[in-house]
């Protein structure tokens, strides 16, 4: 049995792994195979899948106190690891397809050892997020007995080594779930994200589907506009910040060490011992402080029903607001402590610094989450007067 001890534990051998390869898979913009195959052979991917399903069944804090660990190694694999436990999260709250679905998904992982991602963006609509209907479709066959799926997908977080993509499709008038599987005819890849600002080892490249057949069960998922919204996934936010949160100690940590080697000639001594080093760094550590009890109060409080949810939603999207504020103030304090040396591959602050800058593009972010959180503290303070 995993137990929150044993998964952290867990986490952080594979960051140790990921962590040997993770500058040089940044230098060549390519996730690392070893890092995948790691992933799937330790059982990782299912840290959240029930434990009927092959799974761990652990809680959304327990979940993020392994995270936070394993984002540590290398900040690129652990958004593509976070990938799938956002959506058996998500769906172990609200299973967005049948039973059936659910099961045949979550064993794919536990026992087929499978990579499983939403397939969702597109260059012109952009975030699904943001709605709108999908230009990617979905057509029946000729003969009734498939799918044939069409489009253009954007920021496939995974890219080739994604084994289940759950691509988002138009159905006529309605959205739609297909199952592409990798090595499916008509799946093809276009390397565009390996010389990005941020991840650059994550392959969350372009796809194409070119009159890709599936089977007639591969439609997971068909809803006409609409109807009513989905109770909102606090594992997306709550997760892609414990890879960013991560990443920013990680960034701590190496400034550390680099303070207590290097001893300037004219010092004679670590710069460590310096006052304004260690006020420097206090300040890093105070805010990596705050965001984590953050991030763990507001995950403990996650469990319960769609009500309940939908109620402390904004305290998820405050604290994933403060993790990415926290995570970019950190890494930039750390590069000012280490000087001119931060900005070169001698050391992996500069890595660090331009990966948590991705957080804040993923929703809920910017003005969206302000207001959001600003609604709910004024609603919080109505209710009381009236």
């Amino acid at each position: 049995m995993t137990t929150t001890t044993s998964a952290v534990e867990l986490a952080k051998d594979l960051a140790q792994q990921f962590a040997t390869r993770a500058d040089e898979a940044d230098r060549l913009g390519q996730l690392p195979a070893e890092d995948i195959q790691a992933l799937k052979d330790s059982g990782y991917m299912g840290l959240n899948i029930p434990i009927e399903f092959g799974g761990f069944g652990l809680s959304m804090r327990d979940c993020l106190e392994a995270h936070l660990e394993l984002s540590q190694g290398s900040t690129s694999t652990a958004i593509v690891a976070a990938m799938p436990m956002q959506i058996f999260g998500g769906a172990r709250d609200d299973n967005p397809w049948t039973d059936e679905v659910y099961e045949r998904l979550c064993r794919a992982v536990t026992q087929d050892k499978a990579l499983v991602n939403f397939v969702a963006s597109e260059p012109q609509m952009g975030s699904p997020s943001r709605g709108g209907l999908p230009a990617t479709t979905a057509e029946p066959t000729s003969d009734g007995d498939g799918w044939v799926v069409n489009g253009h997908k954007t920021w496939t977080t995974g890219g080739r080594h994604l084994t289940h993509m759950l691509v988002r499709v138009r159905v006529g008038d309605d959205h739609g779930t297909v199952l592409v599987l990798q090595d499916m005819p008509g799946v093809e890849w276009v390397n565009t994200w390996s010389d990005a600002l941020s991840l650059r080892a994550s392959d969350s490249h372009d796809v194409y589907f070119k009159d890709v057949v599936v089977p007639a069960d591969h439609l997971l998922a068909r809803q006409a506009p609409g109807g009513p919204p989905p109770p909102p996934n606090g594992w997306f936010p709550m997760t892609i910040s414990a890879v960013y949160l991560g990443a920013a100690i990680a960034a701590r940590n190496a400034v550390i060490k680099f303070a207590l080697e290097r001893v300037p000639t004219a010092l004679g001594k670590p710069i460590a011992t310096l006052p304004k080093i260690q006020r420097q760094i206090g300040e890093i550590d105070i805010g990596l402080q705050a965001a984590t009890c953050l991030l763990l109060d507001v995950a403990s409080q996650w469990e319960g029903d769609d009500d309940h949810r939908r109620h402390i939603f904004p305290r998820i999207a405050a604290a994933k607001s403060m993790v990415t504020n926290v995570a970019g103030e950190a890494t930039e304090k750390a590069l000012q402590i280490a000087g001119g040396t931060s900005i070169t591959k001698s050391l992996p602050l500069e890595r660090f610094f331009r990966d948590v800058r991705a957080g804040s593009m993923q929703p809920p972010s910017g003005d969206t989450a302000l207001e959001m959180v600003g609604r709910a503290a004024i609603e919080q303070v109505k209710s009381n007067l009236i």
